[in-house]
């Protein structure tokens, strides 16, 4: 007789585009055993128990707390938010799995950033600087692994709340990426593949799956599909960087964020983001949302007035 895989799914309270929650919800949906690691024991929390998740709260730079919530684990997913602790967790996790016998895949999440860096590359931020070296030393624990890279998500602040504001006062989608292209995917896209790789790891180990939009946009072509999306013109404001970047850092955002946000911003206006993939489709047999789609399926947040009469 062989015994169902338990899964371990950190991060699952949540973060920018919630995939890991997502991953949670999508395991359990198949009647899987989930154990569904969170910072915090809050309403979040709850739901994730709720739906069945065996819920453990813990820090992930806690070895303690990380040695408790793989004990007797087969696959796990590490994620993670935008923290200057993400190297330590990483190390801590796997030091962790490394103990235990058992372990099937370790699927880490990653930035697309990281294919384009070196040993010695400066123009990243810290945050994508700490993903190459968790990158690195996943590599190095021999842990078995699939790293998972997105382009940019459709969640992203600079596509959800700081666009969001502009679209819903304005009817401008405000950007200063120049001319520029890019193919930012949805967050629900990545879950898809994190959940198909989880479920059948034997398929992926040693792999790296770069995820992207269907096709790169540039600003005009992303204001065209958010006005087919909100039924109303929505035209390209270029901004230029400097511009925008005193917008930016007048948000509540921590400065380890404001400083990783700022840089995507400068490597969108580089070029760095003009990158489109099939890997979602490759994977999950379905094609990766298009901005247009997600815009649309998400109208309450970038209309400031109601529709119609």
């Amino acid at each position: 007789m062989t015994t169902e895989p338990t899964y371990l799914i950190t991060g699952a309270g949540g973060g920018v585009g919630g995939i890991s929650p997502l991953v949670v919800e999508h395991l359990l949906a198949h009647r899987l055993p989930v154990r569904a690691m969170v910072h915090h024991d809050d309403a979040r929390a709850e739901a994730l128990r709720d739906l069945g998740a065996d819920v453990v709260v813990g820090d992930l730079t806690n070895p303690v707390h990380v040695a408790a919530a793989t004990d007797g684990i087969n696959r796990m997913f590490f994620n993670m938010s935008v923290s200057p602790d993400y190297l330590e967790a990483t190390a801590v996790v796997c030091a962790a799995v490394r103990e235990p016998p058992g372990l099937e895949v370790l699927v880490n999440m990653s930035q697309m950033t990281v294919s384009q860096m070196t040993a010695t590359s400066t123009a990243e931020s810290h945050q994508q600087r700490l993903h190459w070296l968790a990158e690195h030393v996943i590599d190095w624990s021999a842990v078995p692994a699939v790293h998972i890279r997105p382009t940019v998500l459709l969640e992203n602040p600079l596509f959800a709340v700081l666009a969001a504001q502009s679209i819903r006062d304005h009817d401008t989608l405000a950007l200063p990426f120049g001319t520029a292209r890019t193919s930012p995917v949805a967050a629900s896209d990545v879950a898809n593949v994190v959940t198909a790789v989880l479920r059948a790891p034997q398929r992926h180990v040693g792999s790296v799956y770069e995820l992207t939009g269907p096709e790169t946009l540039g600003i005009d072509e992303l204001a065209h599909e958010y006005s087919r999306a909100l039924g109303r013109p929505i035209t390209a404001a270029h901004l230029s960087y400097d511009g925008w970047f005193d917008q930016m850092t007048s948000t509540d955002l921590n400065p380890h964020v404001q400083q990783h946000i700022a840089t995507m911003a400068k490597l969108h206006r580089d070029g760095r983001y003009d990158r489109a993939t099939t890997d979602v489709e490759k994977i999950t047999g379905q094609p990766a949302r298009t901005v247009e789609q997600y815009v649309r399926e998400r109208r309450e947040e970038f209309n400031g007035r109601q529709d119609g009469p």
